[in-house]
């Protein structure tokens, strides 16, 4: 049986009393959780404390990411953590899932630059499809204008452009819309909330429901941020450990929160009432199907709203689970789909190298960095340990290198790859947790130094497309390199080769001619 302890002081008080700690959310799958003090409901604009910042966490973080092999991963304040300092729970698809998402909020910094094309599918075909270039066309009020302007958008993005005039449509309408982190999905929902507002009434007029305590943080930040010059709307969380008075009513204009302790505050404690919605926002639909209790808890809130209150559904992916469920939740809804870029291998030189051990594999990796000039690197490993030997080996050679694992907390991650993106290592050693959505642009080279496996021991085609995806982007040619140390990864690559009708290359690391050969 596990012994859960906690890290930390237990007797310290968190300093932000405005919004409750991460811990306290026990609507997030884990195991044991403390409660702590109630904290007061969070307006904005404020002088008092905001929630906190990502600039605080990756700061607290910093020192942490600029070393290469952690010791384990240190928390600040009190965190849950199994034996051998990982989080509890951690290995589970749904906090997976979750923490990616909260990872690609943290390290965008910008919209990210795509050329998919945007389906457009009209609940009614026969009215006119509008789209817009520019955000004066959507008529806002002056101070969410300026707002949008105040974040640093200066056209709207090409989600944007098709569902904003939907969202902001008279009579408003509803929308389910496909779209991955960074096309801007956030801001065009809060936007669509911050219009519906009528400060006057001070009673909640929106409600979104987020699957966790931190992507909830994460959409209060945007609707803090476009409502900076609106100093009349006010915002409340509703998550587990924001007590309020029983018989108390919220007056906040917009709640955000996740589905349990929406659903409380809606029904059982009745400090909101469902009637006065008008618009409801669920993001992360995937994510928050695959939570247990929360997609039955999402569609009782639902059923509680008026008719004519306006619903708007997100999510990054639409298999089958999640168009079911958005078809629950959404009557009559445009659908907007964002269509994935497809990642080719057309750009990318594939090459294998033999090898009898793990010792042999470092020495082949260091003969190629000895013979061609990397800008940045990639080097994919299978579990923690090996990826803390080998960034502690290459650390010793005088190399640059960060270290990215499951262990870290996703603060420490987004901090690790911010340094490894500005620069500040030129070597990043990984295990899965960062398979995808990173895109550093100087990333040239890719290393498998141990070939992707799913848990029975077969090829992991598509991780390894979006593992060596990292490196042939933005129309560049990119560079990967496979480790072979045994007949069975042998035959792991040789079922690769196969799936993508793709030639992997011999190279014989030992021959310096031929290493500076595959650099042309």
């Amino acid at each position: 049986m596990k012994r859960w302890r906690f890290e930390g002081d237990k007797n310290a008080r968190p300093k932000r009393a405005r919004v409750p700690p991460a811990g306290a959310d026990s609507d997030v799958t884990g195991a044991r959780r403390f409660r702590s003090p109630a904290p007061e409901r969070m307006t904005f604009p404020s002088p008092g404390p905001q929630p906190p910042r990502i600039a605080d966490r990756a700061a607290q973080a910093a020192s942490f990411a600029s070393t290469c092999v952690p010791v384990c991963a240190r928390d600040h304040g009190h965190r849950l953590v199994g034996p051998g300092g990982g989080r509890a729970g951690s290995g589970s698809r749904v906090e997976d899932r979750a923490a990616q998402s909260l990872l690609n909020k943290l390290i965008r910094s910008n919209l990210v630059d795509n050329t998919n094309q945007v389906e457009v599918l009209q609940r009614d075909p026969s009215s006119p499809l509008y789209s817009v270039k520019s955000f004066e066309e959507l008529r806002l009020k002056p101070q969410l204008l300026q707002g949008v302007y105040a974040m640093g958008f200066n056209r709207p993005s090409k989600i944007q452009e098709n569902a904003l005039p939907l969202m902001l449509a008279e009579p408003p309408q509803n929308l389910i819309a496909q779209s991955q982190s960074g096309t801007g999905k956030t801001a065009a929902f809060v936007l669509a909330m911050l219009s519906q507002v009528e400060p006057a009434n001070r009673h909640p007029q929106c409600l979104c429901l987020s699957p966790t305590y931190e992507l909830a943080l994460q959409t209060g930040k945007v609707i803090e941020q476009m409502g900076k010059f609106y100093p009349e709307l006010k915002l409340a969380y509703a998550v587990r450990g924001n007590k309020l008075e029983r018989g108390q009513k919220v007056s906040e204009h917009i709640v955000i929160g996740t589905p349990g302790t929406v659903l409380d505050w809606c029904s059982k404690l009745r400090f909101i009432d469902p009637k006065k919605i008008k618009v409801f926002v669920l993001d992360e639909a995937d994510v928050m199907i695959a939570t247990q209790g929360h997609q039955d808890q999402s569609i009782r809130i639902q059923r509680m709203l008026p008719r004519n209150c306006q619903m708007l559904l997100f999510s990054a992916t639409f298999e089958d689970s999640v168009w079911k469920f958005a078809q629950k939740v959404v009557p009559d809804p445009n659908i907007i789909k964002l269509k994935r870029e497809e990642e080719t291998l057309d750009t990318i030189k594939q090459y294998y190298v033999l090898c009898n051990s793990r010792d042999e594999k470092f020495q082949a990796l260091c003969n190629i960095y000895g013979a061609i000039t990397i800008a940045q690197a990639m080097i994919f490993c299978h579990t923690r340990k090996t990826a803390s030997w080998l960034a502690a080996e290459l650390s010793k050679e005088g190399h640059q290198v960060a270290l990215l694992s499951g262990e870290m907390v996703v603060e420490q991650r987004a901090a690790v790859i911010e340094r490894f993106r500005e620069g500040k290592e030129k070597v990043l050693v990984t295990t899965n947790v960062c398979a995808r959505g990173i895109d550093v642009e100087q990333v040239s080279v890719v290393i498998n130094f141990d070939l992707p496996v799913d848990k029975d021991g077969n090829p992991d085609n598509e991780t390894y497309l979006h593992r060596i995806g990292r490196t042939g982007r933005f129309g560049k040619r990119g560079l990967a390199v496979n480790m072979v140390d045994s007949k069975h990864s042998m035959n792991i690559l040789n079922r690769i080769q196969e799936h993508f009708n793709k030639k992997i290359e011999r190279l014989d690391t030992d021959d310096l001619d031929e290493i500076e050969k595959i650099a042309n």
